[in-house]
This record gives structure tokens, sequence and C-alpha cells, in this order.
């Protein structure tokens, strides 16, 4: 047992997650062509738009299921809506905002385009203080859109073109079809003035999208609804960041490798849980943190990827050499 655990905590973690984000990029890209369909109700932006995807963005189908009119949304329906969360639950419970980091065909798509510029020697930005505490609500405001404009328009206070408003305005329903060769979603629909705002509102974002990934490190993940819907319910979840702070010493290591510039990972030493609503759980803190088990990810309350001063020191030796 502790044979594996030192393999494990001694692991090239770059080198696992570029091959775990291989796996689940094709599955969800492509798991149509593999026979592999797992529902419509994922912790991720597998877009149902694409018709290749090996399962479907649960935000499809909730923003469908409650702009129903209330009478049936309260009636019937609310077993289907039930079905539907607790199916969502039972996927994210497993490896809580692990799926950001390691699952989501988007999340990957910008790890993707942060290698191409580290290719080409172009530095990243980063954003200031007040930058950073602006841009974290900006997931929220999305978060409102999915869940309470399709309720506003089962109350009839806006017309059916508002249905899946956020599926029209989101990246991942004109990026991931691109790879199975489907442009069908890059066209402004002039069918009326709601249907030119989303449309054009879903190309400039998605425009945005690859502008901003290059320049900052998950740079879409900041307007992620899934993001903070995750976060809602991430107490619950079996996989969890914790952090012992009497261990660690404030040495930076953390947060200068952390993509989200979530400060709390380095300067919070009194939370036990450390996870955040930014957080995308890619664990590249604990394998940057040189303290004996400062950092951990739990699964049941057992530890199962730990800080050390062994595996920091042969990871370092590892970028050495591919330097």
């Amino acid at each position: 047992m502790n044979k594996i655990k030192k393999l494990i905590n001694y692991m090239d973690l770059r080198k696992v997650r570029f091959w775990i984000q291989i796996f689940f990029f094709i599955l969800f890209v492509y798991g149509t062509y593999l026979f592999v369909d797992l529902g419509r109700n994922l912790p991720i932006f597998s877009c149902g738009y694409n018709r290749a995807s090996g399962g479907n963005c649960y935000f499809l189908a909730l923003q469908h299921q409650l702009a129903r009119p209330w009478w049936r949304l309260f009636s019937y329906a609310s077993v289907g809506v039930l079905t539907g969360f607790l199916t969502f639950l039972a996927w994210f419970v497993i490896f809580n905002k692990a799926w950001c980091g390691y699952a989501c065909p988007i999340g990957t798509l910008q790890d993707w385009i942060t290698s191409f510029r580290k290719m080409l020697k172009i530095p990243y930005s980063t954003y200031t203080v007040e930058q950073y505490r602006f841009l974290k609500k900006m997931k929220y405001v999305f978060l409102f859109i999915v869940i309470i404009f399709p309720l506003m328009l089962g109350l009839g206070l806006l017309d059916g073109e508002w249905r899946g408003a956020f599926c029209k305005m989101c990246p991942g329903r004109l990026i991931t079809p691109l790879f199975s060769g489907d442009f069908s979603q890059w066209t402004i629909d002039f069918s009326n003035a709601t249907a030119i705002f989303l449309t054009s509102f879903g190309i400039g974002f998605t425009v945005l999208f690859f502008i901003g990934s290059f320049v900052k490190k998950r740079f879409f993940c900041f307007y992620c609804p899934m993001s903070a819907m995750h976060y809602i319910f991430s107490d619950w979840a079996l996989l969890k960041l914790k952090k012992d702070g009497d261990k660690c010493t404030k040495c930076g290591d953390c947060y200068n490798v952390c993509d989200m510039q979530i400060k709390d990972i380095a300067d919070d030493v009194k939370s036990k849980n450390i996870l955040r609503d930014d957080c995308i759980f890619c664990m590249k803190c604990v394998a940057a943190c040189p303290e004996d088990d400062a950092l951990h990810v739990d699964i049941l309350n057992m530890k199962i990827f730990s800080s050390t001063k062994g595996g920091f020191s042969k990871r370092m030796e590892i970028i050495k050499d591919d330097k």
C-alpha cells in the first residue's frame, strides 16, 4: 500500500492529466462514433448541439424543463425535473469540480490553447485583485440566466425565443460541433430581434473565448455557470481538496501554479476544505506544494494524493529536464 501511495504522490501530474483529458475529450466530443451515450444530465459542457457527443450538458435539458408552464412544472412534469437533477448530482458527487479540470471539453480546449501559447513563448496575462473579484461573480450572472429566464418564460414574462437562452449564448454550442465538421451553428438567426441578439452574442462570446483563452489561462471558466452550480453542491461530493494550515509556510508555490489565481490556496491557513468556487480541481497546487501533507486530495476522508517533499523534488527535476 505504501508503494502505491508513493507512486501516486510522486507521479508526474502533467502527463497523467494530459492523457485523462484526451480520454474524456474523445469520449464527450466523439462518443456517438464509439456507441457511447451517457445521457443528457452531465456536469460539464458536453454540448447537445454536437451530434457526435457522447452525452449532453445538464443545462440544455434543465432550461427546457424549467420553461414549461408553471401549472405543468409543479404537476407530473416535476418528476422529470427532479430525476434530471438527481442524475446530474449523482454524476457530480463522484468527482466534484474535477469534472472541470479533467473532463470538460471546453476546459481541455483552453488548456491546449495555453500550451500553444507557451510554444510560441508568449507570456500570459493575470487579473488584478479588483478584476478578479468582479469576474468571479459573472458565473453567477450566467447561472441566473440558466435558471430564472426559463421560469420567467413559463410565467409568460418572456417569449419563446428565450427558451434555452444560455445555450444560444454559450461558446460550447459553436465550438464542440466544429470537431465533427459541423459549422452550422456559426450563423445569426434573423427571424426576430431576440434571436438576432442571442445568436450574435453567442458568436461574439465565442470569438472572445478564443482570444481570451490565448492570453489568460482558463479564461472562460471565470464565466462558467456550470462551475457556479458545482460549487453550490461541492460539500456533497466525495472528492475533497483539503489543507493543513499548520504545515503551510505560505511560500506561494501553490498560488503561482493556480490557473484561476485563487489566493486562498496560499493565504488561508485556517480552512480545512480549501476548495473555492473558481477552483477547477486540477490538483496542480498539490503537486507544487513542497510540504508533506500540507495539501491533499481526499475521498471519504482517505488521502489519495498528497503534497510531499520527495514528490515536489522529483517533479522539479522533471521540469528542469523538459527545459
